[in-house]
């Protein structure tokens, strides 16, 4: 039941780590009892990580009737893209032309958060940060006219950006524009990833050109919320790459502080409005590394313990999750053969008998995603 507590005059309403579990195992639609066709599911209004390739029809996999189609390859229906933080996503075809002008950084300063390490190197040395993306959209139009494999792209792109956007790389020996320039600027330029992992780009067709300036920002903001929510407003600027305070003018119009066992965070009103009427969570999913349930910023909420944050988020080749009945109790990985899928669980916590046989049924969808005719589970 959502308590409210008094602070400094203000009535702020609290809730608990087991209410927001179960809205959001509700919001992530992991019951599978909403939608059948996987365009319809609500992740994929904020698009669905790809990393690695394929992954992102396992995160649907996980929130659909057995035997959906989840092919995210289909052309018709979906595009591969560097979205959010330049990671890249699934979404849908008629999704990019709103995306595009959503994640435009709205001044320089945005735009260096969103670069990263480039972006901390372009304000050392007085770069402007838009005006380097804008530059390097621009010159994407120019050159990704067909697919066209990454190295290539970077090369025809440095030719084309200012020396200010050009960097000694150590990895390749040569200076070219950074990894991440090139990611947050694909999109916008009209770029987009060919599906399978090849690290191969193409035009988008009928590309509208480059974004005049941010629009739409506050529908994903709202998205990420109904998804993950209630949140500290931080967290919710991470997930996005930027700061709060690129985003002041961006946040929904409803928006209502709360606390999360007496942390601060923000929720949708709406939210509020059904938090104590989620269903606990019943059921058993393996989650890939960039499913949308491991990509919620707040990461001491979805796994309080932290020595598990070493195993489920290291520096490099983050595990799937084994989420049962909305907690965290494992990770997992996989080695394949031609035909075999072989799955490794490191248990967090014991895992009775029966859950462990709905671990196994799970493990048959992910194979059945990967093109496997079998898999085995191993648990260590």
């Amino acid at each position: 039941m959502v308590a409210v507590v008094s602070r400094a005059k203000a009535v702020v309403p609290d809730v608990s780590r087991d209410e927001v579990l179960a809205h959001r195992a509700a919001a992530h639609q992991l019951d599978r009892s909403g939608p059948t066709e996987a365009g319809d599911l609500a992740i994929v209004d904020l698009g669905v990580q790809d990393t690695p390739a394929g992954s992102a029809a396992q995160s649907l996999a996980a929130r659909l009737p057995t035997g959906a189609d989840v092919d995210t390859t289909d052309g018709r229906r979906w595009s591969s893209v560097w979205g959010v933080r330049g990671a890249p996503h699934v979404h849908r075809r008629g999704d990019l032309r709103a995306l595009a002008p959503a994640l435009w950084p709205v001044d320089a300063d945005d735009a260096a958060a969103r670069l990263a390490a480039t972006g901390t190197y372009f304000r050392k040395n007085g770069v402007d940060s838009l005006d380097v993306v804008r530059i390097t959209a621009a010159a994407y139009e120019e050159v990704v006219t067909d697919e066209m494999p990454k190295g290539e792209a970077s090369t025809a792109l440095t030719e084309r950006v200012p020396d200010q956007a050009v960097s000694w790389c150590r990895g390749c020996q040569a200076h070219h524009l950074s990894d991440q320039l090139m990611r947050v600027a694909a999109l916008p330029g009209g770029a987009r990833l060919v599906p399978g992992g090849s690290a191969t780009l193409a035009p988008i067709p009928r590309w509208p050109g480059l974004p005049d300036d941010r629009s739409g920002l506050d529908a994903l903001i709202r998205t990420y919320l109904a998804l993950n929510g209630p949140t500290p407003k931080g967290d919710v600027a991470t997930y996005f790459g930027t700061t709060q305070k690129a985003l002041a003018d961006a946040w929904p119009d409803d928006l209502e502080d709360v606390t999360v066992d007496g942390r601060k965070a923000i929720a949708l009103a709406e939210t509020l409005d059904v938090l104590a009427d989620a269903p606990a969570p019943r059921h058993t999913r393996l989650l890939p590394r960039g499913d949308p349930w491991l990509l919620a910023r707040d990461r001491a909420l979805t796994v309080p313990d932290t020595t598990h944050h070493k195993v489920l988020w290291p520096m490099l080749g983050h595990p799937g999750a084994v989420l049962v009945d909305g907690e965290v109790v494992g990770a997992w990985r996989t080695k394949a053969t031609a035909k075999r899928l072989g799955i490794t669980i490191t248990a967090f916590t014991t895992v009775p008998a029966a859950r462990r046989k709905e671990v196994d049924a799970e493990a048959q969808l992910i194979a059945a995603t990967r093109d496997r005719d079998d898999v085995t589970v191993t648990w260590t």
